[in-house]
C-alpha cells in the first residue's frame, strides 16, 4: 500500500520538446494540462513555424497559414482551450475561382479534391475534348490501385489529364505545393483512396463520399480564422504552456541527443538538459540529425523526405484604387493551374475573405499571391521586387488590376512543406517502428499525418499521450534518480 500511495505521488517526468512550431507547442500543452514538467526548446528566435503575421501598410496580416480545417476538431479545439473563441472567425465569402484558359471561371461544386463527381458542372472548365474523355470512364477497365498509387495518374487514367492539369492539380499543389502526378492518393486523399478500392467507376466513388459526407450532416464552417490572423495561435498556446508550468526556450538549437542509464541527455550550445522523455517536433532533416546516433534506421528514413519551398507575396492597395475592377469584388480568390504557364499558383483576397482583415484597414485591399512549387524553386531566387513584379503581371492578366501597392512584403518558406509520394505512408510507419525502439521519445509534426494545423495537432497529441503513458508506466523514467529509481 506504501508503494501504490509513493507511485501514486510521484509527479510525472520531464518531457523536452524540440521545436516550437504549432506540433511541439501542441504536444507541450498536451502535456502540461497531463501535469508533465515540460521544457519547449526551439531554435529561431519565435514560436509558431509556418504560422506567422506581420505587417503590410501598418496592418497586421498572415505571412504563413492563414486558414484552419474546421471539420476536423483538433485546431479549433486547440484555439478556444487557449482561450481565442470569442476571435474564431469563418471566411466572409468562400466563393474562389480558376485562372484557366485565359479566364477567372468559378470553381466548380461537388469535387473531392478537384475529382468531380459529376461532369456537368465542369462545363466552363474543361474542353469539350476534356468533358468527352470522362464520359469514356464507364467503359474502361478496372485500375488496381495497389497499396498505393499517384493522385493524379491514378485520375489521369480513368479521366484524362485535363480533369487532372485544370482542377486536381491546383487544388493539390495549394496545399502541398507539390505535383499530383507524384503525390500519395492513400496519404493526401485517404477517403478517395478507400472509395475507389471498394471498386467502380471513379465517378461513382466521389458519389459515394459525397453520399457519405451528406449523411453526417456536418453543421458550421468548413474552415477558420483568427482575428489577427492566424498567426497569433502559437503565443496563445505558448502562453498557456507558461502558465501551466512549462518553460519555452528560444534562440536554442538542439545539437545533440544521447540516451543515459535513467533518460535522455538533450545537448545545447550552452547546457545540457536531462529528460525523461523527447517529443521531436522537428522537420525531417532535422529530426534525422538528431536521431543520426541513437537510431541510424530511423534517420535514414527521415533524409529521404523531400520538402517544397515557396514564397508569399503579400500587397497592400488603396480601396479606391482597385474599386473599378469587378473581377475582385466577391472572390476571395484564385487558383492557377501549372498547365497555363503562370508564375503565380494562388492569389487570396484576403480583405474579401477575413472580415477582421477588412475591419482592420476599411481604406485598404489586402491581397497575397503564392509563388514556388516542388522542382520550382528558382523562383525564389528571384529579388523581392521583381517577385512583386510577377505577381503584379500575374494579377494584372487574370483581373485587369493596373493599380500599383501602397506596401508589399515578400515572405519566403524554404523547405515548408514535405512532399507525400507514393508510399509516403509506409515510410512513415518504418520511421515509427524505429522510434518506438526508442525509450520514451517520439515524433510528430506535418511529415507524418497531414500537413494541416489539425493534422500536426493531432500528431502532437498522440506522441504527448504515448510519452506520457510510457513515463508514468516505468518507475525509473519518472522517478530520474539513478539507483533509488523504482524503490
Amino acid at each position: 500500500m506504501q508503494r501504490s500511495q509513493q507511485r501514486a505521488e510521484t509527479p510525472p517526468g520531464h518531457v523536452v520538446v524540440i521545436g516550437g512550431g504549432i506540433a511541439g507547442l501542441a504536444a507541450a500543452h498536451r502535456l502540461v494540462t497531463t501535469g508533465v514538467r515540460v521544457t519547449l526548446l526551439e531554435a529561431t528566435d519565435r514560436l509558431g513555424g509556418k504560422l506567422m503575421t506581420g505587417e503590410v501598410a501598418g496592418v497586421q496580416v498572415d505571412l504563413g497559414a492563414e486558414s484552419m480545417l474546421a471539420r476536423r476538431p483538433e485546431a479549433v479545439a486547440l484555439a478556444e482551450a487557449v482561450g481565442l473563441a470569442d476571435r474564431l472567425q469563418p471566411p466572409a465569402t468562400a466563393t474562389a475561382s480558376l485562372w484557366t484558359r485565359d479566364a477567372l471561371r468559378p470553381m466548380p461544386k461537388g469535387h473531392v479534391m478537384g475529382v468531380p463527381g459529376d461532369p456537368a458542372v465542369l462545363g466552363e472548365v474543361l474542353s469539350p475534348e476534356g468533358l468527352a474523355r470522362i464520359a469514356e470512364e464507364r467503359d474502361l477497365t478496372p485500375t488496381p490501385v495497389g497499396e498505393d498509387v499517384a493522385v493524379g495518374a491514378y485520375v489521369a487514367d480513368r479521366l484524362g489529364r485535363e480533369v487532372v492539369d485544370r482542377l486536381v492539380e491546383p487544388l493539390l499543389g495549394g496545399v502541398y505545393a507539390g505535383d499530383a502526378y507524384r503525390i500519395s492518393m492513400r496519404a493526401a486523399v485517404p477517403q478517395l483512396f478507400e472509395a475507389v478500392k471498394e471498386g467502380g467507376p471513379l465517378l461513382e466513388a466521389v458519389g459515394r463520399i459525397q453520399e457519405r459526407a451528406a449523411a453526417r450532416q456536418q453543421a458550421g464552417p468548413v474552415f477558420q480564422g483568427i482575428e489577427g490572423g492566424i498567426g497569433t495561435l502559437p503565443a496563445a498556446v505558448g502562453d498557456a504552456v507558461r502558465a501551466g508550468g512549462g518553460d519555452i526556450i528560444t534562440e536554442t538549437p538542439v545539437l545533440g541527443l544521447t540516451r543515459t542509464e535513467t533518460g535522455w541527455a538533450v545537448r545545447t550550445d550552452t547546457r545540457t538538459i536531462a529528460a525523461d522523455g523527447i517529443v521531436l517536433a522537428t522537420p525531417a532533416w532535422s529530426a534525422g540529425t538528431l536521431l543520426a546516433a541513437e537510431s541510424p534506421a530511423a534517420s535514414a528514413e527521415l533524409s529521404g523526405v523531400e520538402y517544397a519551398s515557396m514564397a508569399l507575396v503579400t500587397l497592400a492597395f488603396r480601396r479606391t484604387d482597385i474599386e473599378a475592377y469587378s473581377a475582385l469584388r466577391g472572390r476571395s480568390g484564385f487558383l492557377v493551374p501549372p498547365v497555363d504557364g503562370h508564375t503565380i499558383k494562388a492569389s487570396t483576397f484576403s480583405s474579401n475573405k477575413w472580415q477582421w482583415a477588412a475591419d482592420a484597414a476599411p481604406g485598404l485591399f489586402v491581397l497575397r499571391t503564392s509563388v514556388g512549387r516542388y522542382g520550382e524553386e528558382d523562383h525564389l531566387h528571384r529579388e523581392d521586387e521583381e517577385l512583386v513584379s510577377v505577381s503584379l503581371r500575374d494579377l494584372a492578366a487574370a483581373t485587369g488590376l493596373t493599380a500599383r501597392p501602397v506596401d508589399s512584403e515578400v515572405t519566403r518558406w524554404i523547405g515548408g512543406l514535405p512532399q507525400y509520394p507514393v508510399g509516403h505512408l509506409t515510410r512513415v510507419a518504418r520511421i515509427r517502428d524505429e522510434v518506438a525502439k526508442l525509450p520514451a521519445l517520439r515524433v510528430c509534426g506535418a511529415v507524418y499525418d497531414g500537413v494541416g494545423i489539425p493534422a500536426c495537432i493531432a500528431s502532437a497529441h498522440r506522441a504527448a499521450d504515448e510519452i506520457t503513458r510510457e513515463i508514468i508506466a516505468t518507475p525509473t523514467l519518472v522517478r530520474g534518480t539513478g539507483s533509488e529509481a523504482g524503490q
